[in-house]
C-alpha cells in the first residue's frame, strides 16, 4: 500500500505521518518538499506528483485556513481549498486510488442550535467557508472513491493554538473576556489522524462507505467554556494563573469584530460516522485535558 499525503506539517498532517505509517509505505509533502512538487497554486505540477507517485491512497490535509486573510485573497484560497482538491480528485479518479479530504463546519451558515448532519443544506459565511464548499463539490464531481471529514475547532500540542493563548493571558491579566456565543467541540489533530487512519482501513475493505461524515470530539461548548476549562485547569495543576475565576467575562461575538462571519453554531452530529465505522467518539474535555498534560 503506498499512501501519498499533502499538508505533512500541519497540525493534522503532522499527526497522519504517525497515524499513517503502519498502513504502508508514506509519501508524506508540503509546499516546501523538494523531492516531489506539492505546491497547491501549481495544479498542473500537483498532477503530475500524483501520477508519479501513483498511491493507492491519496490524503489530503492541506488547506487555506487562514479565514480572515482568505476574505482579501480569495483567488489563492480559492486554488487552495477547491482547485487543487478537485484536480487530486480526478487523479485519483485516474489510478483507482482512494482520497481522503478535510473540510469544515464552515460551509453551513451556523444558524439554529442542532448539530448539522452531513445531509443538511450548506450556506457558507466566508471565502473560507464558500471555498472549502467548492472542494467537496469538486470531489463528489470527479467520481472517485472518497472520504470527506468534515471537523472544526481544531488544535494540537505543536504550534499554537488557543489554549495556549489563554493560559498566557491568564498569567498576564486580571480579567479576560472570551465569547459565549460561538458553539462547537474542540477536536485534538491526533483524534482526527486516528480516526481518519481507521476509516480508511475499513473503507479498503467496505468501498460503499465512500462519501462524507462528520468527524469531532464528543459534547460541545463555547469559546468561553473552553477558556475556564483550561485555566482552571492550570490552576488546579498549580500553574501560575492570574485572572480570578470570577473575572472571565462571557462577551458576544460583535464584541471581536472581524474580516469573516464565524458561524455562532458549529456543532456536527456525527452519529453516521460511529455507525458506519464502530467508533466513540472520546468527549472533548479528554483530548483537552491530555493536550494540557503536555503543555504544562
Amino acid at each position: 500500500m503506498k499512501i501519498l499525503l499533502f499538508g505533512k506539517s500541519g497540525q493534522v498532517g503532522w499527526e497522519l505521518q504517525r497515524a499513517l505509517a503502519p498502513l504502508g509505505e508514506l509519501v508524506a509533502l508540503d509546499a516546501d518538499s523538494t523531492d516531489w512538487h506539492a505546491n497547491f497554486a501549481n495544479p498542473e505540477a500537483l498532477a503530475s506528483t500524483v501520477r508519479a507517485v501513483a498511491p493507492q491512497w491519496i490524503v489530503n490535509a492541506a488547506a487555506h485556513t487562514a479565514v480572515d486573510k482568505a476574505e482579501g485573497e480569495p483567488e489563492l484560497a480559492r486554488a487552495i481549498n477547491a482547485t487543487a482538491p478537485g484536480v487530486l480528485a480526478r487523479e485519483a479518479a485516474a489510478l483507482g486510488a482512494t482520497l481522503l479530504h478535510y473540510s469544515t463546519d464552515y460551509v453551513f451558515d451556523g444558524s439554529g442550535s442542532a448539530p448539522w448532519v452531513e445531509e443538511a443544506a450548506t450556506g457558507p459565511l466566508s471565502v473560507y467557508g464558500a471555498t472549502k464548499l467548492e472542494g467537496e463539490e469538486e470531489i463528489r464531481r470527479s467520481g472517485c472513491q472518497h472520504l470527506i471529514l468534515r471537523t472544526s475547532w481544531v488544535y494540537a500540542a505543536r504550534g499554537g493554538n488557543f489554549a495556549k493563548t489563554m493560559l498566557k493571558l491568564a498569567a498576564e491579566r486580571d480579567a479576560l473576556k472570551v465569547i459565549d456565543d460561538q458553539i462547537g467541540a474542540p477536536t485534538g489533530a491526533d483524534l482526527l489522524a486516528d480516526i481518519s487512519a481507521h476509516a480508511l482501513r475499513q473503507l479498503a475493505r467496505q468501498p460503499e462507505l465512500s462519501g462524507t461524515y462528520h468527524a469531532v470530539a464528543g459534547g460541545q461548548t463555547s469559546w468561553h467554556g473552553y477558556a475556564r476549562h483550561v485555566i482552571e485547569h492550570a490552576r488546579a495543576a498549580g500553574r501560575p494563573v492570574r485572572v480570578a475565576p470570577g473575572a472571565i467575562e462571557a462577551v458576544p461575538t460583535s464584541a471581536f469584530p472581524t474580516p469573516a462571519q464565524r458561524p455562532r453554531n458549529s456543532r456536527l452530529d456525527t452519529r453516521k460516522l460511529q455507525h458506519s465505522f464502530g467508533l466513540r467518539l472520546p468527549a472533548w474535555q479528554t483530548g483537552v485535558d491530555r493536550l494540557l498534560a503536555e503543555i504544562l
